[in-house]
């Protein structure tokens, strides 16, 4: 059990048969009354957002949350199996529990989170940024850089990005995983 007030962000709670990780949280101390905590939590199936309040003093149930380094190894069916890196022991993970799986190719490396007393894998993470390499755009025109234009560009994952009108075909970009939005070209 933790009390209310113990609540931190990447905290993880088990409320009306849920898991919730707070994402947000703040101690409030009005005029009158007693102190409470005004919380952002985030439901780990679903992804759905909600506000709660907690007088201060209450129990919650926590739960004890691993995260571990896997590597990507390959797709079967509609699982992606992956390595943990330090046991070698590979596991399925179902696409819907994977943050940026368009963006995943084979040899990456996200981070796994999973509930420790149950070891039931919650959700899957890439990192926020990664580099990949573009198969295919319209050819640049040199010196365009003065306008905020894009232009369509599929990756090596298959995904489809807008790039900056200057970005060529066989050239490197880093993409925002979270979105899928054009961070910057990697040199190389």
């Amino acid at each position: 059990m933790i009390k209310s007030q113990d609540i931190k962000k990447g905290t993880c709670i088990r409320m009306d048969g849920k898991l919730y990780f707070c994402i947000d949280f703040l101690h409030v101390k009005p005029g009158k009354g007693n102190t409470i905590m005004r919380t952002t939590l985030k439901d780990v199936v679903s992804g759905r957002v909600l506000e709660k309040r907690f007088n201060i003093g209450e129990a919650l149930e926590d739960v004890r949350v691993e995260r571990r380094p896997y590597q990507f190894l390959y797709m079967e069916g509609t699982d992606y199996i992956f390595m943990n890196n330090e046991t070698f022991d590979q596991i399925p993970i179902a696409k819907e529990l994977i943050t940026g799986v368009d963006f995943m190719k084979e040899g990456d490396t996200v981070e796994v989170v999973s509930d420790a007393s149950t070891e039931t894998i919650l959700y899957a993470e890439m990192p926020v940024k990664t580099q990949l390499k573009i198969v295919y755009t319209e050819p640049g025109l040199k010196g365009d850089t003065a306008t905020n234009t894009l232009k369509p560009a599929k990756l090596e994952t298959g995904v489809e990005v807008r790039v900056p009108l200057f970005i060529n075909e066989g050239e490197i970009i880093e993409v925002d995983t979270r979105d899928g939005s054009y961070v910057n070209r990697v040199k190389a």
